[in-house]
């Protein structure tokens, strides 16, 4: 018997980094750590991958008990996120990014870098999914490593993103902040409509039983 389930390893970690998709993570980050130095921007990148981590890895683990304990659905969750998401995307695109974000410091790493943007329902879906179909230790092992190493893919491509910062410049760097405002509002958008059409789906199956 192996200690570790390779197979589970390779397919949860290119699902999870495909869902966390580090490289389009690059520019909302940029745009959410404007104001910070080059070093609490690293902390914002240690600290926002280590809150995903702590979150799916909790979800992963507890996930089904605490959605059935709190009577909350999966369409529930996505929804929530979407809307959060999209209170976001509405200040880059506004530019009032600044003053609501500023005062928060590194703590933006926690909401909406940590959670929604990386431990999105997306990669707490199919990390619990990836635990359900894990077999014995070997699996679950399989699924943890891969967990880890998603997240320090992303924690590498946020670590290095102030280099695209000084390359961009103060213009460059507003651009590519409505650009993120932008493609995050899509994300939020698509997120709520995906728990819509989800809840409608529902409906429409425990109408027609």
């Amino acid at each position: 018997m192996t200690l570790f389930d390779v197979t589970v390893f390779l397919s949860t970690f290119i699902t999870l980094v495909v869902i966390l998709d580090p490289p389009g993570a690059v520019p909302i980050f940029l745009a959410l750590t404007a104001s910070l130095t080059r070093p609490q921007r690293n902390v914002a990148a240690r600290r926002a991958s280590l809150v995903a981590m702590l979150v799916i890895g909790m979800f992963a683990v507890f996930g089904q008990e605490i959605l059935r304990y709190l009577h909350i659905s999966i369409a529930a969750l996505q929804g929530a996120g979407g809307l959060l998401l999209l209170l976001v995307a509405l200040q880059l695109l506004t530019g009032r990014e600044s003053d609501s974000l500023a005062d928060a410091g590194v703590n933006v790493a926690l909401v909406p870098l940590g959670t929604p943007l990386l431990a999105g329902p997306g990669a707490i879906v199919a990390t619990m999914l990836a635990v359900q179909r894990a077999e014995g230790v070997a699996g679950y092992l399989g699924v943890a490593a891969a967990l880890v190493a998603a997240l320090f893919v992303v924690f590498l491509f946020l670590r290095f993103a102030g280099r695209v910062r000084s390359l961009l410049r103060e213009s460059g760097t507003m651009l590519l902040t409505r650009i993120a405002g932008l493609l995050l509002s899509a994300i939020a958008v698509q997120m709520v409509a995906d728990s819509v059409r989800t809840f409608v789906r529902a409906g429409a199956v425990g109408g027609g039983s």
